[in-house]
């Protein structure tokens, strides 16, 4: 399997990372982050969360720090709209997506699988697509109850010393998840692994993605 880079070490790559909630982007992209950097591409990430509120957002913006950490340069942006209400506010998300698109211009956009089980997650997938149609995007995937899990068609391998950081990580800022079932270091290695298994990683572990549109030229 032959891959493709979106960048060599020293190169540019503007990043626009997407997430409903102040946990999403570390679960479905932070080895992929963690790896970019380690590997020495210029990172320039734009990382919005649009529903941090109170201890939330102070988890959001350390946990942001902590994975951007080496990049060439970073934004944090904090959004407050209500969690598991994004589609009541939908007309106003829209607005804020306009208005995001004006500020931005990205290389690659990190954002919510289209099928995600949760609400929000599939409103800012929709409004991702709509407002970014011309842009590569890779829609990452969260592990739940729900059992939403698809079949991706892009992978990104980690190594062993990436994933283990982007565990620590995760269980380093997010006190507030702790108490879920599903939130431990267990459920993230494991899906890894699984991704690994599929595209033949190197070192076993890979974070997937959902690709609509790829143009190879």
């Amino acid at each position: 399997m032959r891959g493709l880079p979106l960048a060599a070490p020293g190169e540019r790559l503007r990043v626009l990372c997407l997430g409903a909630h102040s946990d999403d982007i570390e679960i479905g992209a932070g080895a992929t982050l963690l790896g970019w950097i380690a590997a020495g591409i210029a990172v320039e990430a734009h990382w919005v969360v649009l529903s941090a509120v109170g201890p939330r957002a102070d988890e959001a913006r350390s946990s942001a720090m902590s994975f951007l950490h080496g990049a060439a340069c970073s934004e944090i942006e904090l959004c407050t709209f209500g969690d598991g209400y994004f589609p009541a506010r939908r007309s106003e998300i829209k607005d804020w997506f306009e208005g995001l698109k004006g500020r931005v211009t990205p290389d690659v956009v990190l954002t919510h699988h289209r099928d995600d089980a949760h609400q929000d997650h599939r409103l800012v997938s929709e409004l991702t697509q709509n407002t970014f149609r011309d842009h590569l995007t890779l829609e990452y995937e969260i592990p739940k109850w729900d059992g939403d899990l698809g079949r991706p068609n892009i992978y990104m391998p980690a190594t062993e010393a990436i994933m283990a950081r982007k565990v620590e990580l995760l269980m380093a800022h997010f006190a507030t998840q702790r108490s879920k079932d599903w939130f431990d270091a267990d459920t993230f290695r494991s899906l890894a692994r699984l991704r690994g298994m599929e595209c033949r990683a190197p070192e076993r572990f890979a974070e997937a993605f959902h690709v609509r549109k790829l143009v190879i030229g």
